[in-house]
């Protein structure tokens, strides 16, 4: 374990960055776990427990600033559970090569959600049974790419809120760490049963996102997004590029 303790400030990164971003840290740690050539079940997995621990203390920030929507939060976790345990077991059979190209994917459009978040407004505020029929539809997808990707689904999860639910930017990433606490709960014990998890990995990254969780929310607070949105936008396009090349073969 103790040559592992490098994963404490990893996830300690990745908590700050997914609570401030709301898309969740496994944009951060699932590249360089791969990098190091951990499985894709073994990354998703830790991914997903990191995620759980941020969420945690991400949420309990959160509820204290008063920025949750409780009764979308919990409608919308809820409605991803089904789908993080397809995204577990779909992590056992995909190829390493496939997804390092998939998740290459994934990062570019994470990037490009950076970019139009700040330009996202509210649409309406009154939730149809229409638009809850559709949320669910959603819910399960980000269930299964947070599970399969180990990400935490708050790429969709986020534009839904605000576009779809009317909800304010900052009330949709606070919220999206509520939704964050069932569909990484989920997923982990979905992938544990599956037999995907490294109990080192999984522990020191948790003690450093939960820690990142606590930051995070409260740099929310003081810290302008768009200070950071450049740099981590430049980090994720360059780990696109490299986990397009490993993909790829070239």
């Amino acid at each position: 374990m103790f040559e592992n303790l490098w994963l404490i400030p990893l996830g300690f990164i990745a908590g700050v960055v997914g609570s401030i971003i709301g898309l969740g840290g496994g944009i951060i740690v699932v590249p360089i776990l791969t990098f190091l050539g951990v499985t894709p079940p073994v990354a998703a997995s830790s991914s997903l427990f990191a995620a759980f621990s941020n969420s945690v203390a991400s949420t309990v920030s959160y509820a204290k600033q008063k920025r949750i929507d409780y009764k979308i939060g919990l409608k919308l976790g809820l409605m991803s559970i089904p789908g993080t345990i397809l995204g577990a077991f779909a992590t056992a059979v995909v190829t390493p090569a496939i997804f390092k190209i998939l998740f290459g994917i994934v990062l570019i459009a994470s990037c490009y959600y950076l970019f139009i978040k700040r330009d996202m407004e509210s649409k309406q505020t009154t939730i149809t049974k229409r638009m809850l029929v559709v949320s669910a539809g959603i819910s399960f997808l980000a269930g299964i790419l947070s599970s399969f990707f180990g990400i935490g689904g708050g790429i969709i999860f986020v534009p839904l809120m605000i576009i779809g639910l009317g909800l304010l930017v900052k009330t949709a990433t606070a919220t999206s760490q509520l939704i964050l606490m069932f569909s990484s709960a989920s997923g982990m014990i979905a992938h544990l049963l599956l037999g995907h998890s490294d109990f080192d990995y999984v522990l020191l990254l948790s003690i450093g996102a939960f820690g990142g969780g606590l930051v995070g929310a409260r740099l929310s607070v003081e810290l302008k997004e768009n200070s950071i949105r450049i740099l981590i936008c430049a980090v994720i396009v360059a780990a696109a590029i490299k986990l397009f090349i490993d993909g790829f073969g070239l």
